[in-house]
């Protein structure tokens, strides 16, 4: 019996359904059971039908380029469409004029190694049965036309104008003011990680849905929002390209040995970029290829990633995200065994490629990652972050122990590559961690960081402390980990480390902080901390990671430089060794360090040499509370010296600073301060505020303390050299008999005499008679008239007289004229 249906009835069925199903799937459905293939009048397009295969033949050809035009252009399930070209055709440009979305469920195929572009302004969607079996690469999009080198246009909204006989090079894609979105949908990837998630490699294991170009070639989608759900775009050795655009301008085509590469810098407004459900952008082989997304919003979730590995022996190619608003990349897969995010990695003597991500905002939460590995001889990627803001935060909820990374990795040989980033705030939280590690012989890569404002805070329900690291848990060393930042804190057990597990020797750390570090508080683990160490790893990180319980490995140095360093609750500040090699040096410069309830500044070893530790503040060293500045050696090792220059130095409350030492030499500590307070030397530790450079066994250390009061040079002023002749400044107007003198009397006076006392208060008066100076003519100097004086007979002569006389010698005092006081001749 045949079945008929009121139109109420139909709707009412239709409702049914539709409370059953997607709408999606609903509308792919029916777009499905009418799709069809059919020309437009435009062109000489042929199409021929055999079910639901379609045959394209004919189109308009200039050179090698083909030039096809459909009304309507959409691919069934189980069916196909086969463009008949010639062999040597290079491009097929074919477009949608007819204003419906192309629903593609079949196979797209062509003869040769043509590229094919796909232009549909009304909108693309790629089902889960949806293929490509082309030599070439493959561009779809929803642009309204294709722009040429020589200025002509292939154009869906004017399809009549002009003629295509000069079209020569594409250009690149003239976007509309709304393009319309593109859809891919699938079952998503079926990656295994083999040997945990943190390590690579990933066992590809093909997909049973996905859109593949050949090896060497470019498959892009370009439109308006971009929604992968469960998709696999493959182009082994060759290049993915995603681009979402929300209004008008030109997209370019630059032709590259991949295929094409996309630029936008036309581009005014961008749409948003969702991977959902397991997608994967592919372009891994024997020299991986290159992908790069474009849009506003960019998000992968579900374990949906981009993957590049590289077996060959050229570099691969790079990774390259851009967003104007955001990127996100959050979660894993179901099984919380693949990441969603970035993952590159390099096999043999081709170098991995470089990864860079610019956005206003990046975030990876809930056990996503970015990573770029090398179990080859050749070195990682390096990744390089520009965003304003970065946030990593979190574990997988499935498994608590997989935690939010940023890292480059070595397993082999080859070095691990430096991580950039510049921005402006950086928060790593609840476990995450931003890192650069090696399990190999091969040395791990630099970190460096740029920012404003950074915060390491809190630790995962596993224990695992969110850290900025360079790691190393083999025989390869460790780098240099450099943070320059106006402001630093560390919080709740979070770190910022240079770590060695193993025999390589741990990295170094230089930490710049403009404005401030807080080190503050303790997690479940460990306390908040900067750190230069070797670890013994407890015995669940040794069964995770495979490592021996051997470590000799030497610590690395510490090197801060801040305004105001902040300890407290436990905010340690150290470089220790747990094995037989020796602590690393700490070096602190800064205006004032506050160690506060339990604060704490370390150089230890167990059996090595102590760290030396050396503080310099323009301010204030300020203890309080059993806090703690120590330098000490276990075994046999000597104690580590500590040198401390501080104006002023205060210990309160059981505060110590000590260099001790067990069956070594005690360290020797050296103090220079104007300054000292609560703190006092003793042999031994108290429960008072002590200075201590002991041996329990050995030789006990050496403790200076230089107190300064205030500079004996400050204030002295240099006297001139060259000094004016006394003698023409000093009068000889005296009287030859009477003797001169300077009296200087009155408060705060000197004496007469050196020998004697001053007595006399009166205050200074000036007894001089000035009235010469007040005269209008001459001045004359006024010397009093000598007295006779007796003079004592010398010898005697006989007069003419013939009497005897006596005689005296002549005085020198009248070899030279008398001068005035004033300095003028006697009148």
């Amino acid at each position: 019996m045949k079945a008929t249906y009121t139109c109420s009835s139909l709707v009412n069925r239709i409702l049914t359904i539709g409370m059953m199903l997607p709408l999606g799937a609903i509308l792919l459905g029916n777009k499905s059971t009418n799709a069809q293939v059919t020309p437009d009048s435009t062109l000489n397009t042929s199409v021929s039908q055999n079910g639901n295969n379609f045959t394209i033949t004919n189109g308009n050809r200039v050179g090698n380029n083909l030039f096809h035009s459909f009304s309507q252009f959409s691919v069934p399930n189980n069916g196909s469409a086969f463009f008949n070209n010639a062999a040597d055709v290079q491009n097929i440009f074919s477009r949608v004029t007819g204003g419906n979305v192309s629903y593609i469920d079949g196979l797209i195929q062509a003869n040769g190694s043509a590229n094919l572009f796909l232009i549909n302004p009304s909108g693309i969607v790629f089902s889960a049965n949806a293929k490509l079996n082309i030599g070439g690469s493959f561009i779809g999009t929803t642009a309204e036309s294709i722009k040429f080198s020589n200025g002509a246009e292939f154009s869906t909204i004017n399809p009549q104008a002009p003629s295509l006989l000069t079209i020569n090079v594409p250009l690149g894609l003239q976007m509309g003011s709304n393009p319309a979105p593109i859809t891919v949908q699938g079952t998503g990837h079926s990656l295994t990680a083999t040997s945990g998630m943190t390590l690579a490699p990933l066992a590809r294991i093909p997909s049973s849905t996905k859109l593949q170009v050949q090896p060497g070639n470019t498959i892009a989608l370009v439109g308006g929002d971009l929604h992968l759900n469960g998709a696999t775009l493959s182009a082994d050795q060759g290049q993915v390209e995603l681009g979402s655009v929300s209004g008008a301008g030109l997209v370019s085509l630059t032709p590259n040995q991949r295929g094409y590469t996309l630029g936008y810098g036309d581009i005014q407004h961008f749409g948003d970029i969702q991977l959902a459900e397991r997608s994967l952008l592919d372009v891994s082989g024997i020299n991986a290829g290159s992908v790069q997304i474009q849009g506003e919003r960019i998000q992968f979730t579900d374990g949906s990633l981009v993957l590049a590995q590289n077996l060959g022996n050229f570099p691969g190619g790079d990774i390259h995200l851009q967003a104007t608003k955001a990127i996100n990349l959050i979660g894993t897969t179901s099984n919380a065994t693949i990441r969603s995010g970035i993952r590159d990695e390099a096999f043999g003597r081709g170098a991995g490629g470089n990864i860079s991500v610019i956005t206003p905002s990046l975030t990876l939460t809930q056990g996503a990652g970015l990573n770029s590995s090398t179990l080859g001889l050749a070195p990682s990627g390096n990744i390089q972050i520009e965003a304003m803001a970065i946030d990593l935060s979190g574990f997988s909820p499935i498994n608590p122990s997989v935690v939010t990374i940023l890292n480059t990795t070595t397993l082999s040989t080859g070095n691990a590559g430096d991580v950039v980033i510049n921005g402006n705030s950086l928060l790593i939280s609840s476990g995450a961690s931003l890192s650069s590690s090696t399990f190999g012989s091969g040395s791990s890569g630099k970190v460096t960081i740029r920012n404003t404002s950074t915060t390491v805070t809190g630790e995962s329900p596993s224990e695992l402390y969110s850290n900025i690291g360079i790691i190393t848990f083999a025989t390869g060393n460790s780098k240099t980990l450099t943070l320059n930042t106006a402001n630093l804190q560390i919080l709740d057990g979070g770190a910022v480390a240079a770590t060695a597990f193993f025999s390589g020797n741990g990295g170094d750390l230089s930490i710049n902080a403009s404005e401030s570090i807080t080190v503050s508080d303790r997690g479940r683990a460990n306390n908040s901390s900067i750190n230069a160490s070797t670890i013994r790893p407890d015995p669940r990180l040794r069964e995770r990671f495979g490592l021996p319980n051997i470590l000799t490995a030497n610590a690395g140095s510490v090197n801060i430089t801040t305004p105001k360093l902040t300890l407290t609750n436990g905010g340690t500040v150290s470089v220790t060794s747990q094995g037989s090699g020796n602590g690393g040096s700490l070096k602190i410069d800064a205006d004032t360090i506050r160690l506060n309830h339990q604060g704490f500044i370390q150089a230890q070893t167990e059996s090595g040499n102590g760290g030396n530790i050396s503080l310099q503040t323009t301010n204030l060293l300020f203890l309080r509370d059993n806090s703690l500045i120590s330098s000490t050696a276990g075994g046999n090792g000597n104690g580590g010296n500590i040198n401390i220059n501080a104006p002023i130095i205060v210990g309160l409350e059981n505060s110590d600073i000590v260099a001790n030492a067990v069956r070594g030499r005690g360290g020797n500590i050296q103090i220079t301060t104007q300054g000292i307070f609560g703190l006092k030397f003793r042999d031994q530790l108290t429960p008072d505020n002590d200075i201590t450079a002991s041996s329990q066994l050995g030789v006990n250390g050496n403790v200076q303390v230089n107190t300064i009061g205030v500079d004996p040079n400050s204030g002295l002023v240099e006297l001139p050299a060259n000094i004016t002749n006394p003698s023409q400044q000093i009068a000889s107007g005296c009287s030859v008999n009477q003797g001169s003198r300077f009296v200087a009397t009155g408060r705060g006076g000197v004496p007469q005499n050196p020998n004697l006392d001053v007595t006399s208060d009166r205050t200074w008066s000036d007894t001089r008679d000035i009235s010469g100076y007040r005269k209008t003519s001459q001045v004359t100097a006024q010397i009093p008239a000598s007295p006779e004086v007796i003079i004592q007979a010398t010898g005697w002569q006989l007069n003419t007289q013939g009497q005897v006389e006596l005689i005296a010698a002549q005085s020198p005092t009248h070899v030279q004229p008398q001068l005035t006081c004033a300095g003028v001749s006697k009148s």
